[in-house]
């Protein structure tokens, strides 16, 4: 991948780091039109979906009833005409966590969420190198994990000239993204 955008490892800090709670929440509960997501990392670890994964990887399916506040979300803004969009790079072969995302992501498409696949072998030059959430374009959420790929927190960045950035790299990862149905017509049956 390409060089961070200012706040990567040795660059300044955009902001404090911020923990997940009141203020990670008004941004999905605040945004007036998108809210479009960058995921870069293979796994995403969280305690809600230990299990599922663990399930999804022995059985082929999960009980997903910890997604359901989430799809609610997503239902009520796009009854609201807002939407989400989100960009998942994946590398090849798929992880077990990738193969069980992309099983899951047929939930959320169906409550409207639009999202696309990009694998890492396809990602345009110097793509930025952390997931981030940005918000009508003009605010983002710079997500920050762990080693063991827990999120931390995130810095709140509301320069114009990064933002600017952001928004290149949302459209431009978007380009060569292909939709969920797409993807997994090609890679989920296959194991």
């Amino acid at each position: 991948m390409g060089p961070a955008l200012p706040g990567g490892a040795g660059g300044p800090v955009l902001s404090e780091l911020l923990p997940i709670g009141p203020e990670w929440r008004d941004l999905f509960a605040t945004f007036e039109h998108t809210a479009y997501r960058l995921e870069l990392r293979d796994r995403y670890n969280s305690p809600d979906n230990q299990k599922p994964v663990r399930d999804y990887t022995t059985t082929g399916t999960a009980e997903l009833g910890w997604l359901d506040p989430w799809l609610d979300k997503v239902r009520a803004a796009s009854a609201a005409g807002r939407s989400y969009r989100r960009v998942r790079v994946v590398s090849a072969p798929l992880t077990e966590y990738a193969r069980y995302s992309l099983w899951v992501s047929q939930f959320n498409v169906e409550a409207g969420e639009d999202i696309r696949y990009l694998p890492r072998s396809d990602i345009p030059d110097n793509l930025v190198d952390f997931d981030y959430w940005l918000f009508d374009s003009r605010t983002a959420a710079r997500m920050h994990f762990d080693p063991e790929d827990v999120l931390l927190g995130f810095d709140l960045v509301t320069d114009p000239q990064t933002i600017v950035e952001l928004n290149y790299w949302r459209d431009a990862a978007w380009h060569h993204a292909v939709t969920r149905d797409e993807f997994a017509t090609q890679h989920l049956d296959q194991r």
